[in-house]
């Protein structure tokens, strides 16, 4: 699944080429795409023909385009698409209209001629209009908008650690109390927005923390360190366009981001460790894969 800098790369390229462009033909050809909306996918092609896009925003792994010219004076109740990537959804800017891609589920035609398309082959991703409602903490919702609004499925999911608004510091604290794995409380997204299992592997071998250490037994500087480690990372693949695997994960324009060739552990099982040399070794983790240095990141005692 795509992670904050992937949807990161997709948001900027969406506010870049999709924003103030007028739809005069929104057609949803998957039911399963729009299976969060009600009314289904003729109801959801309706509601958006006629509009425009401005702004495209980002907390976590989540991404919505908010409606021109609708909801109250302070932005918060407006509609906006909520786009969903799931495991293989792309948003892709058309210059023109021309054939429909393959696992093509959604299009937006502009009236300038291009086209805004949501591509998705394994279809775990869906889009769907949801209202805004106000920020806890009167802060922006996310990245690309000063509105203190978000869609009312995200209220739930926790700023990120690219947030300005963030209180990196509180959520120190926070984990410290915790006794589960920091790995897994790092993706848990009330607590943190936007870190998945490879981010997650990358900053904890940075930080040279096992995965598997209990939060409560880690000190409030160790954890900040694993934040830091982690904003550090998904930075430096948000400058390289995120991380692709293989053709499922592409920007607005088709082209793959380039971090896998940076990546230290993750996805690295038996080749040597940047900084020490010892193999690297994948185990097991929650339904998840863990990649650690085992040297590096010891294993902490049994509690």
């Amino acid at each position: 699944m795509p992670e904050l800098p992937e949807v990161e790369t997709v948001r900027d390229g969406v506010a870049r080429h999709a924003l103030n462009r007028t739809i005069s033909r929104a057609a949803v050809l998957s039911e399963r795409t729009s299976r969060r909306f009600i009314g289904g996918r003729r109801a959801l092609g309706d509601a958006l023909q006629g509009h425009r896009f401005d702004a495209a925003v980002r907390r976590g792994k989540y991404l919505w385009l908010t409606l021109a010219g609708s909801g109250d004076a302070d932005g918060t109740s407006a509609p906006a698409l909520l786009v969903h990537l799931g495991m293989s959804g792309q948003l892709l800017v058309r210059d023109e209209v021309g054939a429909a891609a393959r696992h093509l589920r959604a299009r937006l035609e502009f009236d300038d001629g291009g086209a805004l398309d949501f591509v998705d082959q394994r279809t775990f991703g869906y889009l769907t209009l949801e209202p805004l409602v106000p920020t806890p903490d009167g802060a922006p919702g996310g990245l690309g908008s000063d509105v203190a609004g978000v869609p009312a499925p995200v209220a739930h999911i926790a700023r990120d650690l690219l947030d300005p608004a963030l209180d990196r510091a509180a959520v120190s604290r926070r984990i410290c109390t915790k006794r589960t794995a920091i790995k897994r409380a790092l993706l848990d997204q009330t607590v943190v927005s936007g870190v998945g299992n490879i981010y997650a592997d990358e900053a904890l071998w940075r930080a040279r923390v096992h995965p598997e250490r209990a939060c409560d037994e880690l000190s409030a500087r160790a954890v900040t360190r694993v934040l830091g480690c982690a904003a550090e990372v998904m930075t430096e693949a948000l400058a390289q366009g995120g991380t692709s695997f293989d053709e499922l994960y592409v920007n607005v324009n088709g082209a793959s981001g380039y971090f896998d060739r940076s990546l230290a552990v993750y996805g690295q099982g038996g080749r040597p460790c940047p900084r020490c040399g010892t193999l690297v070794v994948r185990q097991s983790f929650a339904n998840r894969s863990s990649h650690l240095c085992p040297r590096c990141q010891r294993r902490p005692r049994s509690r």
